[in-house]
């Protein structure tokens, strides 16, 4: 070996990592596939072993795979969601050994050196791994050798275990494609002859230098122990927890409250030497008979100022039973964002923030999630030109361009009885006999031909603003390929 030292490398591949994770939440007895859609074609994404059996494959179009198998139950992929999960299994392998690392999006590669004889030896190791993966209903290959390489070749095309300093005789009989290569450079090396590792290993090494650069030669050479291949393992995202223990038990609301003071003001110093600010803050409170309260705040911004924070504690920590007393407080930060740069300036700026105080306090009656604002879109089209996001999870907008004025309420194109293409002088909305005095227009908007929507279906709209001697202010529109006057808006 390259180092000196016989390392031991596991491969691990969940070729169902994706169906897998979905199939955990809502398990079905049939064949199942997710879908991604690719361009304007949905496409198969993973599929689990019973669709495989019937004869569908990894990018088929949905289509015909539906037309194969009437029977399919399919749902979207979600590739964050498989991220996060096999984020999460890094961790879980851990248990095995220090360094593991995600190894693409559907496996991990794991440095067992020195760690083996705790469990036995390797194959009690790769015993216990594969039985832990199968009970958590997951699809496992695994592949043990010297190097990355060699191991993930293993674990990819013949799963099994290659002995101390075996890789080039385990990897001699296994297609190039073992090698980690690209399809193209794959399909290359095919026609020239080179098939297997072993016919590739004992070729000119300058002329596939010349026709394929440096990535050929790099790949095998890492298999084969003759150039390293590092495991670089992420490190762990920072904890931002505190724990307090007290010597007797505490249950007097103000008590509570220094002490979540105490915890909270070393939290946030944390936070603001890292640049972060919390969105979402747990305190957990345990009780002298084992029992745990909690409060939890979600902050309407991410935010690391304690004297902004703790009073929006108040309405949780008042509302607790203490019991026969309070003898630890833990405070996490569970949820936590960046803050932008602070601009430093001599003079001493507002303060800001009380709009999202506010939103938080009533965010923690409500939901946050109930709490909306308007955004503007980008669409001429009046049904489309403004979005509905929560307020805590999105910024306002300071101005909305819009080329003509717009109403403050906006409804359902309501008709009224009126003929010709003019604007009526005189008509009935809602029960009301209404007179016309100024009118201005027309506004023709178009509807979007690249969208499908049954409420633009007649085609053009003129549009007018409509002043009466009643005092309402009406937006309304006229459709000249099919003749109609209709109500949709009134201004303020």
């Amino acid at each position: 070996m390259f180092d000196g030292i016989h390392k031991r490398v596991v491969s691990v591949w969940l070729p169902r990592l994706a169906s897998d994770r979905a199939l955990r939440v809502r398990a079905v007895d049939a064949a199942f596939a997710l879908t991604l859609r690719e361009g304007n074609t949905d496409r198969l994404y993973c599929l689990n072993a019973a669709a495989e059996s019937v004869g569908l494959q990894r990018g088929m179009r949905f289509a015909d795979a539906r037309a194969f198998c009437p029977d399919l139950i399919s749902q979207p992929a979600r590739p964050e969601l498989d991220a996060r999960f096999l984020a999460a299994l890094r961790q879980w392998a851990q248990r095995y050994c220090p360094w593991v690392a995600v190894d693409g999006s559907d496996g991990l590669v794991m440095d067992i050196t020195g760690a083996a004889h705790l469990w036995g030896g390797e194959g009690a190791l790769l015993d216990d791994l594969r039985a832990r993966a199968t009970r958590a209903g997951l699809s496992v290959r695994l592949g043990l050798a010297d190097t990355r390489g060699a191991a993930w070749a293993l674990a990819h095309y013949r799963e099994g275990t290659a002995a101390l300093g075996a890789s080039q005789s385990a990897l001699g009989a296994l297609p190039v494609a073992a090698l980690r290569l690209n399809k193209d450079v794959t399909i290359a090396l095919q026609r020239l002859g080179l098939r297997t590792v072993g016919a590739l290993a004992t070729a000119a090494r300058a002329p596939l230098a010349r026709r394929f650069g440096r990535e050929v030669l790099l790949r095998l050479d890492q298999a084969l122990g003759d150039v390293p291949d590092p495991i670089a393992a992420p490190p762990d995202a920072p904890h931002y927890g505190l724990r307090l223990t007290l010597p007797d038990p505490i249950g007097l609301v103000s008590d509570v409250t220094a002490a979540t003071e105490r915890l909270l003001t070393r939290l946030c110093a944390k936070l603001h030497a890292q640049s972060m600010g919390a969105r979402r803050l747990s305190l957990v409170l345990r009780r002298v008979d084992r029992g745990c309260l909690e409060v939890d705040l979600r902050l309407a911004a991410a935010m690391n100022d304690p004297a902004r924070i703790l009073p929006l504690f108040d309405r949780g920590i008042t509302g607790l039973d203490a019991g026969f007393g309070i003898d630890q407080i833990r405070l996490v930060a569970s949820v936590v964002e960046p803050l932008a740069p602070l601009q430093i300036s001599h003079t001493v700026p507002a303060r800001t923030g009380q709009l999202e105080d506010l939103i938080t306090r009533l965010g923690t009656r409500i939901g946050l999630d109930n709490i909306q604002r308007f955004l503007p879109a980008d669409s001429h089209i009046p049904e489309r030109s403004f979005l509905v996001a929560p307020a805590a999870y999105s910024t306002a907008q300071g101005h909305w361009h819009s080329p003509r004025p717009r109403p403050l309420r906006l409804f359902a194109p309501e008709p009224i009885n009126s003929t010709g293409s003019t604007p009526p002088r005189h008509f009935r909305w809602r029960r009301m006999a209404l007179t016309a005095a100024r009118i201005t227009g027309p506004e023709r908007i178009a509807p979007e031909w690249w969208l499908e929507d049954e409420n633009w279906g007649r085609g053009l709209r003129d549009y007018w603003r409509v002043e009466t001697h009643q005092g309402r202010r009406l937006w309304l529109f006229y459709t000249p390929q099919n003749p109609g006057w209709f109500v949709q808006g009134e201004f303020a």
